[in-house]
C-alpha cells in the first residue's frame, strides 16, 4: 500500500498553538504528516519543534532547502494550508513566494497537488477588498477554500476563539481531496 502523505502547512494564527493535536489526529487517520510552518509560526512553536518532529516522524520545515539539497519529505498526496492568515492567503494568490509555505502551495497548483485551505482571519481583515479577490483567485486555481458556511467563520477583532477553529472540517476536506486522487 502506498503511503498517504499530508503536507500540513500552518501559519502564525492562534489555532497553530494546537497543531500537535492536528498532527496526532491526522496520523491516527493514516496520514504520514509533514509539518511546514511560516517563520513566525515556527518561532511561536520553537519549544515544541522537537516534540512535533517526534510525533510526525519528519523534520519540521520553515524554510526552503538549499538548491541541490536532498528533499527530506516524500512527495505530497494532498496539502492543507491552515490556519491560513490574511498575509499568507494574499501572498499565495498574488504569487509572492518568499516563505516556504507559500512557495510550496503556489507551486502545488501547477503540479496538480490537491490543496485545501482554511483561513483564520478576523472580521476586520475580511472587509479589506484584497481578501475576497484572493479567495476568488485561489478557488479559481482549484484550491478548496473552507471559509464561511462549512468552514471558518470570522469573529470581530480580539474575540476569536482559537480552540473553536474547525480543524475537523479541514481534515475531512483533506480526506475528500485524497479520495479524488
Amino acid at each position: 500500500m502506498t503511503s498517504r502523505v499530508l503536507y500540513l502547512l500552518a501559519c502564525a494564527a492562534p489555532p497553530v498553538l494546537r497543531i500537535a493535536d492536528v498532527v496526532r489526529d491526522a496520523r491516527r487517520a493514516g496520514w504520514d504528516v509533514c509539518l511546514g510552518l511560516t517563520p513566525t509560526a515556527a518561532h511561536w512553536l520553537d519549544g515544541q519543534l522537537p516534540s512535533l518532529e517526534r510525533h510526525s516522524g519528519r523534520p519540521v520545515r520553515s524554510g526552503y532547502k538549499l538548491p541541490g539539497g536532498p528533499d527530506v519529505w516524500p512527495p505530497a498526496t494532498v496539502a492543507l494550508v491552515a490556519p491560513a492568515t490574511f498575509n499568507t492567503l494574499n501572498q499565495w494568490a498574488l504569487g509572492i513566494t518568499d516563505k516556504f509555505v507559500v512557495g510550496f502551495a503556489a507551486e502545488a497548483i501547477g503540479k496538480g497537488i490537491p490543496l485545501v485551505t482554511m483561513p483564520c482571519v478576523n472580521a476586520a481583515y475580511v472587509r479589506h477588498p484584497q481578501f475576497a479577490r484572493s479567495l476568488e483567485v485561489l478557488r479559481g486555481a482549484g484550491v478548496r477554500v473552507l471559509y464561511g458556511e462549512g468552514g471558518f467563520v470570522p469573529e470581530p477583532p480580539g474575540q476569536g476563539r482559537p480552540g473553536a477553529f474547525p480543524w475537523n472540517l479541514a481534515l475531512e476536506a483533506v480526506e475528500q481531496a485524497a479520495a479524488k486522487v
